[in-house]
């Protein structure tokens, strides 16, 4: 398959290493950010196994980067976000929330500081740069808000730290889960980051220069092959076991984070007045309706993630709704992840769950699935 197989026409942009996926067998794409986005290099379970086993190499490029940058940008990166930053360090990374008036969740990004006045939000599936210049419009800030021109991609699995070391030498080693770095590489700009959205031991590759797309790709993967890292694709099954959020699937601007159980995330105490801070104080006050839980369904092993919520009955009323599920291979066990009314939230309630191919028995559970305290991440 060629890279021209592929196209709605020049408003669905493509990454710098899109040519290159192609090339290393991606045959099938998603939309996200009004990018591509490689989802299919075959077996998504024997991706899984890639990852979780030796290493894969993900575009992730669509993960846009907010650059916020002026004499005010800390303050007005506080503004946007509700959790508490004033002891965020340079070269320092965090997963925050941005939320709206109403207290909702309009994206959960990585954060990173890079200088003293300069932040990369690092974006998941929603238009947070036009936010952002809509803020600062008004916020009386001096700040300057724009898209560099800035790619990632992913490194992620138990060989990364060994791949990244072949590529980078033994200092690589030295950063710190949620910590980033300014390198290069063949003369190649670079920002690395201790982060990335699988639960695995892992690194996000910045690439600062939009042309050098293609070489980047080829030289972590030459440096890889012989610690078996293999292209890949960002992984339902690892993402669902770990407990991850996919925006617009398990969170949106009707979600908050109470909710999700992300009280760590949210500082009210904290003297700045962030955007949706008095919304975010009246439903702590009052308490929350519903909650995210886990699920495991039983029923024969699905052949693939759900691309619909499922209902959720308990007594023939409908409890809640399924948002991301999955079978998992190595836990052997249909899981997911779901928002049902707070009274049914209990670990061990039995419910139903209507999948596409009908009723199934299903048990609310603990969640993460694996790993609960990202001991393997962190690492």
């Amino acid at each position: 398959m060629q890279a021209d197989d592929f196209g709605f026409g020049t408003q669905i942009r493509k990454s710098p290493y899109f040519d290159a996926t192609v090339r290393w067998g991606a045959t099938g794409f998603s939309v996200y950010n009004h990018m591509y986005i490689p989802r299919d290099f075959g077996d998504p379970e024997q991706n899984f196994w890639n990852l979780v086993n030796d290493a894969i190499l993900c575009d992730v490029g669509v993960e846009r980067q907010v650059e916020i940058t002026g004499p005010d940008a800390a303050k007005f990166t506080q503004m946007l976000t509700c959790r508490d930053l004033s002891s965020m360090a340079v070269g320092q990374c965090k997963y925050i929330l941005i939320t709206n008036a109403d207290g909702g969740i309009l994206n959960d990004p990585i954060l990173l500081r890079l200088a003293e006045n300069h932040f990369w939000i690092s974006l998941a599936d929603s238009d947070i740069l036009l936010w952002a210049q809509g803020v600062a419009v008004h916020s009386g800030l001096d700040v300057t808000i724009g898209e560099p021109d800035v790619s990632p991609l992913q490194l992620q699995g138990p060989m990364s730290g060994q791949i990244m070391q072949a590529l980078f030498g033994d200092e690589i080693l030295d950063l710190r889960y949620y910590w980033l770095r300014e390198v290069e590489l063949a003369g190649i700009p670079l920002i690395v980051s201790r982060t990335g959205w699988s639960s695995e031991l892992g690194y996000e590759i910045y690439l600062r220069d939009g042309s050098k797309g293609d070489l980047l790709w080829e030289t972590i993967m030459a440096a890889g092959l012989p610690f078996g890292l293999k292209p890949g694709h960002t992984s339902s099954i690892r993402r669902i076991e770990g407990g991850m959020l996919s925006f617009h699937a398990d969170a949106d601007m009707g979600t908050n984070p109470y909710e999700l159980g992300l009280d760590r995330l949210v500082n009210l105490d904290m003297e700045a007045d962030f955007i949706g801070k008095a919304a975010l104080r009246r439903i702590k006050d009052r308490g929350v309706s519903r909650k995210q839980v886990g699920i495991i369904i039983d029923c024969e092993p699905l052949t693939g993630p759900n691309t619909t919520f499922w209902a959720i009955m308990r007594n023939g009323e409908t409890i809640g709704k399924v948002t991301s599920a999955v079978y998992s291979p190595r836990l052997r066990k249909n899981i997911a992840l779901a928002m049902v009314d707070a009274e049914h939230a209990n670990v061990g309630a039995e419910v139903e769950v209507v999948t596409k191919s009908g009723p199934s028995h299903a048990t609310v559970c603990e969640r993460p699935f694996y790993d609960p305290k990202k001991q393997i991440a962190a690492a």
